[in-house]
């Protein structure tokens, strides 16, 4: 088990590691997940994770759609 502080922002930072481990880079999303009274970050699946996984599932639409969306997110995150 590895203690970290949080700042006076509510931030942590994730070990290197348990970022090597998991493969967590710069521009990586993780999830903060709440069971049973406790925390867990979870390491979100990028793009990349998911290419090909997907075959036959979705239209060209709603790929569009979700990369809009995306897009979005990401836009708003960096004027934030």
């Amino acid at each position: 088990m590895t203690e970290i502080s949080v700042t006076r922002k509510g931030q942590i930072t994730i070990p290197i590691e348990i970022r090597q481990k998991y493969g967590i880079e710069v521009g990586s999303r993780v999830e903060i997940v709440e069971e049973e009274g406790k925390i867990f970050i979870r390491k979100l699946p990028s793009i990349f994770d998911l290419a090909g996984s997907g075959a036959g599932k979705a239209s060209v639409e709603e790929l569009k759609r979700v990369l809009d969306e995306m897009r979005k997110e990401d836009a708003w995150e960096e004027r934030v």
